[in-house]
């Protein structure tokens, strides 16, 4: 079976390993600082495989020797957020340990596809890049997934519909200024600007840029966990199976809609060589706007990073 490796062995870690494994799709390798805390969780869950029925194997370890060789590594090591916090809060802690993580990582699974999961995303993923030396197609961040996962949850409770209708497309970074496109968002094929006001569209995007505080706030002791990790796992999927599966990720842009040398959220072509290719879609000049505008924020984290 296939190797995935998920680094990090908090909530959306040990959470992003549960669905690898009941969906069957490889054998896990849970790495974490903390002595027993992987080992636990995937004793744990190897205990649950003969009920939910699956044969991939979990590792908990402690050491990056045990990763060896793996296909994707999934980074969601780093600290979480707490109320009142912004992600780009924790900048500096996180860009620590994502630099130290990602190289363990290149030396042990040089050909492996990288996705990124911790905040501040769209930065951490630029951490990875400079750190791993990796072509662009194997360092990939996940949050549109996440952020259209979360739109499409608002728009099937609005309008009372299964959530296998709907569609929804959030491009930019993952922050406050993501971009939902609702001119791109459907139920069923129809857009959802045919089937709802503007004002309930606004209140919906609006929901979907504060998703994550949201919960943070209701949680009050950590942040979301089971969205993002099956965001993360949906990535991981098209890749092991080579699906060309098209999905919103953080990719680094070289010119495609109009920007250079950042990572941000556009839809890209997921398949075994990671990012196969960047979607370029038609934006009006107001989404185009605020899709620079989304990219300005990314860059000044970038620029701080820099500093660091």
């Amino acid at each position: 079976m296939k190797k995935v490796t998920v680094v990090g062995a908090g909530n959306v870690g040990a959470t992003a390993a549960q669905r690898l494994a009941e969906k069957e799709l490889a054998d896990v390798v849970l790495v974490d600082i903390v002595e027993g805390v992987p080992q636990g969780k995937a004793l744990d869950l190897n205990e649950a495989a003969p009920i939910e029925k699956h044969d991939a194997y979990l590792v908990g370890t402690n050491i990056y020797e045990d990763t060896k060789d793996s296909e994707i590594v999934i980074i969601t090591a780093g600290i979480p957020r707490k109320p009142g916090m912004s992600r780009d809060d924790l900048i500096s802690t996180n860009a620590g340990i994502m630099k130290s993580v990602t190289r363990e990582i290149v030396k042990q699974s040089p050909d492996a596809v990288i996705i990124i999961v911790s905040n501040p995303l769209d930065a951490m993923c630029h951490v990875a890049f400079d750190a791993s030396g990796f072509p662009k197609n194997r360092v990939i961040g996940m949050a549109g997934v996440l952020d259209s996962a979360r739109f499409r949850a608002f728009i099937a409770m609005e309008l009372g519909v299964s959530v296998e209708n709907t569609h929804a497309f959030v491009l930019g970074g993952h922050g406050d200024t993501m971009v939902p496109l609702p001119r791109y968002s459907t139920v069923a094929g129809i857009p959802i600007t045919e089937l709802m006001s503007e004002d309930r569209i606004n209140a919906l995007v609006n929901r979907t840029r504060n998703g994550g505080a949201e919960i943070v706030s209701l949680l009050k002791t950590g942040s979301a966990y089971y969205a993002p990790a099956s965001a993360a796992v949906e990535m991981a999927e098209a890749i092991l199976k080579d699906k060309k599966k098209i999905l919103p990720c953080a990719a680094y842009l070289e010119g495609e809609y109009g920007i250079n040398g950042l990572f941000i959220g556009v839809p890209v072509k997921l398949g075994k060589n990671g990012i196969e290719e960047i979607i370029q879609i038609t934006l009006t000049a107001d989404e185009q706007k605020a899709l620079n505008r989304s990219a300005d924020a990314v860059k000044e984290l970038v620029e701080t990073l820099k500093k660091l």
